[in-house]
C-alpha cells in the first residue's frame, strides 16, 4: 500500500534503469453441501456430520470419493489462527508453505515435494484453485486467505482433472457463498503484539432467484522484527480484501455465479543475522566486520534486529472476476468457467543488509500478470451406476518483469515478457460394476505453447525472444470397493505432468532460449476410509508412492553447445512414498477431536550435477568445474520425515444461552534442510507449536468473544534461512526469516453474527 510511495530509494532505482533503457483440521466437522461458489447455506450454523467436497469437480461425500483428501474448514482456520496462507502448514500434516522474500520465489510441497526454482516462468509443483478457477501465477495465492468456506488438500496427481501444473497436489479453495436468509458477520482481533483486524460480511436473497454476498477483512501487523537504523518494526503485513459475488437461478435448471474481488496488500521484509563469524566481512572489505555492517545486533538463534537503510518488502495489488454458469440437461450438467485475475506486485530489497553508504545496492523490480481462462465441462449425477466428466480448458498467461539492481556490485537491469498458452480436453469415467465395486478411468490431453523475450539494457543490450510449444498426456486408473456404506478401500494409480519452462533472470543469453523439459510423476496409492459409532468416530490411511522424473530445480546442467551453467535445469529423479493417517472423534454435542499424521520417506534418486553449499569443501564432495555436488540419496528440501496435526474443541453449557469456549490445536514437524543443496547452516530442527483459546458465546453462535495465545511454549521456529557466506567474504553469515508466531502472543477474538 505505502512502500512504493515511500521509498525514495527504490524511485531514483528505477528511474536509473529507464535511462538505461532509454520491468478443519483434517476431517472438519462442518461443510456447506452446495456448489462451490454458489452455497444456499451458511457454513458458520451448519450441523451436518457429512463433509462434501467438490474435489472430483462434483459434489460428493469426502468419504466416498478414492481421493486422499483432507478437509480445512472455516472454521478451523480461525480455531487456530490461521490468517496468512503461509500457516497452512500448520493444520495439513501433508503440507509444508514457504514464504519467501516475496510471494513470487515462495513454494508449497506436498508429501515433500515442491517446486525449488526462482523464475517466473516455472510453474508450481502443487497447484491452486480458488472457487473453480485455477491461479495461474502462484505469488496470487500467497495474497489473501478471507472468507474461507473450505480449503481440500489433494495429495497426489492431479493433471487428469487439473491440469498441467498439479504433478504433486493441489489446494481446492472454497470461499462462501450466499446464505438463503439475510444474514451479516463483524468480527475482529487484536493481539499483544500489536496486530489489529477487522472483517465483515453481508448475505442473502435479493429476490426469490437473486442472492448476494459482499465481504471485506483488513489485517494490520507491523512486524516481530526491529530495524536498528530508523527503530521502525518490520516483517510485517497489511492487507485490504473485499469481494463480492451474486448467484441468479433464473430457472430450476439453470444458475450463474457472478464474482469480483480486490486485494490491496503491503508487506515489509526482515532477515536477522542469527549466526556470523566473527571474521565475517561485508564483500570482503576488512572495513566491513559485523560490528559495523550489522551494529547493534547481538547475532543469536532468538535475534530480531536487523540494520537495514532501505525498507525492503513488497506492495501489491490484485483484481480478479470470474462468471461461473450451471445448465441442468437432465442426463448432465454442463458448466462453464470464465475468469479474469490482473495481479500486479513491486518488491525492494536492502540487498547489502547494512546500512553501509557506500555498498547502498538495492535491488527492486515490477511483476505485472494478466491471466485469463474459459473452462467447459460434462458433469452426469453422481448417483448413476455409470458417471462421466468431461471437459475442455484453455488459458493465457502473460508476465512482465522489470528488473533493477546496483549500483555497486551484482549489477542487473532488465526487462523480460513470458508466459503461456494452454489447450487441454479431459474426462474421467466411473462405472459401478457391481454393487459395491467401482473402475475408475480418467485421461487428459493437453497442448502449451510457452514464450520469452528478453532485453538486457546494460553493456550491448543483447535482445532474446523465443517461443515452444509442446504435446502431453496425462491418465488415472483405479479401483474402489465399498465394503459397507461407511467403509472403503481404493487403489489408483496416476500420472502427473508439469510443463517446460524457461530459466528467465539476470545473465539470460541465448542458450536459456531452450527450455527445460518437462517435469512428470507417477504415483499409485492404496487408500483405506472408515467411519464407526453412527459415523461419531472417523479414520483414515493411505499408503503412496510417487517418482518424479526430469525434476525441475536450481541446478548445473550442461548444455548442447558445452557450456555448463548454474541455472534452472532438470536435475534427475526424486521420490516420495509413506503413510498418512488421520480421523476426528465426535466424543459428544460439545466434544471434538481431530487429527493426522504423515510419514514421508523423500528421497532423491538422481540429481548429478547439483549445487555445492556455501563454503562446501572437495572432501565434503563439491568437486569439477564448475564445481558441483552429487545429491543422490539426500532427502529434498522441504520434506521433515514427520508431521502431526491434534485439534480439540470443547464448548460446554454454561448457562441456558451461554456456552464456553476451550480449544486447543498442537503440530509437530521433524527437521528438514530449507535446501535442496543439503547445506548443513539451513537445516531447521524439529520443533512443537501449541495454540489454546479460552472464550464465552452465545448458544445460538450470535457472539463469541475468545481469548487466545499461539506458540504457548514460545516454541522458536524459523520458515526460512540464507546463506549469505559469499557476500560475507566466504564466512558464516546466516539469516533467518521469522514466522509470524516466532514469539509466543496473546490476544482477543470476537464476532457477532445477525
Amino acid at each position: 500500500m505505502k512502500l512504493l510511495n515511500t521509498t525514495a530509494v527504490a524511485r531514483a532505482l528505477l528511474a536509473t534503469g529507464l535511462v538505461f533503457a532509454g520491468g478443519g483440521q483434517a476431517l472438519a466437522q462442518d461443510a456447506s453441501s452446495e456448489q462451490a461458489g454458489a452455497s444456499t447455506t451458511d457454513p458458520s450454523t451448519a450441523t451436518g456430520e457429512d463433509i462434501v467436497v467438490t474435489a472430483q469437480k462434483r459434489e460428493e461425500r469426502v468419504q466416498d470419493i478414492p481421493l486422499a483428501v483432507q478437509v480445512i474448514s472455516g472454521q478451523t482456520l480461525e480455531a487456530q489462527g490461521i490468517r496468512e496462507f503461509s500457516e497452512l502448514t500448520r493444520a495439513a500434516p501433508s503440507l509444508l508453505v514457504r514464504s519467501a522474500e516475496h510471494p513470487v520465489n515462495a513454494s508449497i510441497s506436498i508429501r515433500g515435494i515442491g517446486t525449488f526454482a526462482f523464475s517466473p516462468s516455472v510453474e508450481p509443483s502443487v497447484a491452486v484453485q480458488i472457487d473453480d478457477v485455477p491461479v495461474q501465477f502462484l505469488a496470487r495465492a500467497f495474497a489473501d486467505l478471507s472468507d474461507i468456506e473450505r480449503i481440500e488438500v489433494l495429495r497426489g496427481p492431479q493433471s487428469t482433472l487439473y491440469g498441467r501444473a498439479a504433478s504433486a497436489g493441489l489446494l481446492n479453495i472454497v470461499t462462501q457463498g450466499p446464505t438463503s436468509e439475510l444474514s451479516g458477520r463483524i468480527s475482529g482481533l487484536a493481539t499483544t503484539d500489536s496486530e489489529y483486524g477487522l472483517s465483515g460480511s453481508l448475505s442473502g436473497p435479493i429476490s426469490p432467484t437473486l442472492g448476494f454476498r459482499v465481504s471485506a477483512n483488513y489485517d494490520n501487523f507491523k512486524g516481530n522484527v526491529r530495524n536498528l537504523f530508523n527503530g521502525d518494526k518490520v516483517n510485517g503485513r497489511e492487507i485490504l480484501s473485499l469481494r463480492g459475488k451474486l448467484v441468479w437461478k433464473p430457472t430450476d435448471t439453470l444458475n450463474f455465479t457472478a464474482q469480483v474481488g480486490y486485494i490491496d496488500g503491503h508487506t515489509t521484509i526482515g532477515r536477522p543475522f542469527i549466526r556470523v563469524s566473527p571474521a565475517a566481512r561485508l564483500r570482503g572489505n576488512a572495513a566491513y566486520g559485523p560490528s559495523v555492517f550489522a551494529p547493534g545486533v547481538t547475532f543469536g538463534e532468538d535475534s530480531t534486529d536487523v540494520v537495514n537503510n532501505v525498507t525492503s518488502g513488497t506492495d501489491y495489488t490484485d483484481f480478479s472476476q470470474s462468471l461461473r454458469g450451471s445448465l441442468d440437461l437432465g442426463f448432465a450438467s454442463l458448466v462453464s468457467i470464465t475468469a479474469w485475475d490482473h495481479f500486479k506486485q513491486f518488491d525492494i530489497l536492502d540487498q547489502d543488509e547494512s546500512a553501509i553508504a557506500a555498498l547502498d545496492n538495492t535491488q527492486a523490480g515490477t511483476f505485472n500478470v494478466h491471466s485469463f481462462s474459459q473452462e467447459l465441462r460434462l458433469v452426469s449425477p453422481g448417483t448413476q451406476p455409470f458417471r462421466y466428466t468431461f471437459g475442455l480448458f484453455y488459458s493465457d498467461l502473460d508476465v512482465t518483469r522489470d528488473f533493477v539492481r546496483g549500483p555497486f556490485f551484482s549489477v542487473a537491469n532488465w526487462y523480460a515478457t513470458n508466459g503461456n498458452k494452454q489447450y487441454a480436453a479431459f474426462g474421467q469415467l466411473e462405472y459401478d460394476i457391481i454393487e459395491g465395486t467401482t473402475l475408475i478411468g480418467g485421461a487428459r490431453v493437453g497442448r502449451n505453447k510457452i514464450y520469452v523475450t528478453f532485453q538486457d539494457r546494460t553493456g550491448a543490450r543483447p535482445y532474446f525472444a523465443g517461443d515452444n510449444p509442446e504435446t502431453y498426456e496425462t491418465y488415472k486408473l483405479g479401483i474402489q470397493q465399498k465394503f459397507t456404506p461407511d467403509i472403503m478401500a481404493f487403489f489408483t494409480y496416476a500420472t502427473g505432468h508439469k510443463g517446460e519452462a524457461y530459466d528467465v533472470g539476470t545473465g539470460f543469453n541465448a542458450t536459456r532460449l531452450v527450455p527445460v523439459r518437462p517435469e512428470t510423476s507417477k504415483d499409485w496409492q492404496l487408500g483405506l476410509k472408515t467411519q464407526f459409532a453412527d459415523r461419531r468416530v472417523t479414520l483414515n490411511a493411505t499408503l503412496f508412492n510417487t517418482t518424479f522424473d526430469d525434476f525441475q530445480a536450481q541446478g548445473i546442467e550442461t548444455l548442447s553447445d558445452g557450456t555448463i551453467n548454474f541455472r534452472l535445469a532438470n536435475v534427475g529423479k526424486l521420490r516420495t512414498r509413506g503413510v498418512e493417517i488421520e480421523g476426528s472423534v465426535r466424543a459428544g454435542d460439545d466434544l471434538n477431536f481431530s487429527g493426522g499424521v504423515t510419514y514421508t520417506d523423500a528421497k532423491i534418486l538422481s540429481f548429478p550435477f547439483g549445487q555445492c553449499y556455501p563454503g562446501q569443501s572437495a572432501a565434503q564432495g563439491c568437486v569439477g568445474s564448475p564445481a558441483r555436488q552429487n545429491l543422490a540419496g539426500y532427502r529434498p528440501a522441504q520434506a521433515p520425515e514427520w508431521k502431526l496435526s491434534l485439534s480439540g474443541d470443547y464448548t460446554p453449557a454454561l448457562t441456558s444461552s451461554l456456552d464456553g469456549v476451550v480449544q486447543a490445536a498442537f503440530n509437530y514437524q521433524s527437521k528438514f534442510n530449507f535446501g535442496i543443496n543439503n547445506d548443513p547452516e539451513t537445516i531447521q530442527k524439529g520443533y512443537g507449536i501449541l495454540n489454546l483459546s479460552l472464550g464465552v458465546r452465545d448458544h445460538d453462535k450470535k457472539w463469541e468473544v475468545v481469548a487466545f495465545v499461539n506458540n504457548a511454549f514460545d516454541k522458536q521456529y524459523f520458515f526460512n534461512m540464507n546463506n549469505s557466506y559469499g557476500n560475507q567474504g566466504n564466512a558464516q553469515a546466516i539469516q533467518s526469516n521469522l514466522p509470524r508466531d516466532f514469539r509466543r502472543y496473546g490476544g482477543v477474538r470476537a464476532s457477532f453474527n445477525f
